[in-house]
Formats: C-alpha cells, sequence, structure tokens
C-alpha cells in the first residue's frame, strides 16, 4: 500500500507563508539573564491583562521564554507584577435590537471603551473627597466645622 501524503502539509509546501521571524527583546538587549526584579522588561512580555506573552507574539526561543515565565512568576508571587488586571468596558453608543443588528449579534464590543479598573477607582476616590468637602462646611457653607466642635 503506497503511503498517503497529508494533504494540509503538502499544501503548505506548495506554497509557504513568507514571514520574517520576530526578533526577541532580549537578543535586542543583549540581555543575559532575566532577573525577577526587572520589572520594566518583564512587562513587555505580558499583555495588559498581564498574561504572559507566547513565544511566536514575543519572538523569544525555548530557553528565553521559559526564563521570562519563570521570572514573571516569582515576580507575581514576590508582588513586583499582578497576576491579573480587570478590564473595566462601558457602553457608549445607544441600545441596539436584541438580535444585535444587521451584524446578527457578532461585533458586541463596537460601542464599548475598554477602562482599567484604576481608572475608575480614581474616579470614585475623587467623588468621595467632593462629598467629603462639602459635608465638613457648615451650614451657611461659609467656613467648615472643626471636628469635635458643635455650632
Amino acid at each position: 500500500m503506497a503511503s498517503k501524503k497529508n494533504k494540509a502539509r503538502s499544501a503548505r509546501d506548495a506554497n509557504p507563508r513568507k514571514f520574517k521571524k520576530k526578533t526577541s527583546i532580549l537578543v535586542i538587549e543583549k540581555t543575559e539573564y532575566v532577573d525577577y526584579k526587572d520589572v520594566d522588561l518583564l512587562r513587555r512580555f505580558m499583555s495588559d491583562r498581564s498574561k504572559i506573552k507566547n513565544r511566536r507574539v514575543a519572538g523569544n526561543d525555548l530557553q528565553q521564554q521559559r526564563q521570562v515565565a519563570n521570572a514573571i512568576k516569582v515576580a507575581r508571587e514576590m508582588a513586583l507584577l499582578p497576576y491579573a488586571t480587570r478590564v473595566a468596558s462601558t457602553r457608549t453608543g445607544g441600545r441596539r435590537d436584541r438580535d444585535g443588528g444587521r451584524d446578527g449579534g457578532r461585533g458586541r464590543d463596537e460601542g464599548r471603551e475598554e477602562t482599567t479598573v484604576d481608572a475608575v477607582d480614581t474616579a470614585v476616590d475623587e467623588a468621595v473627597v467632593d462629598q467629603v468637602d462639602v459635608a465638613d462646611t457648615d451650614a451657611s457653607g461659609d467656613e467648615p466645622v472643626a471636628a469635635g466642635t458643635e455650632a
């Protein structure tokens, strides 16, 4: 019986995609040792949601990727890097039909704006400070009331 060729492999050999392999940041900066304390370097190998980028995206070889991944894990354990960064999405557009519009519900993120939770926390803290400032003034609104004194 003659051996069958794998169609996927033969099609790829007939028309291979030509692409330039990405060069690693470690090679560009001539880094010999990946240190878990070098947070700026390690952040370059993480996504905006604090996931470790894969080898293909980062351009690392196998040994470099293992060093980077282990350094990121140690830095997370030492609380130098976050395990995850939450991203809150808020709607900016109007309300759509129940079926999701003409695209059949595929473009659900179009009308959303992503903001990090830190930005939302900062806005909430500023609002609380404004409320506290209003509460600290007396009824006339002229002078702040000192703690422990009665007006």
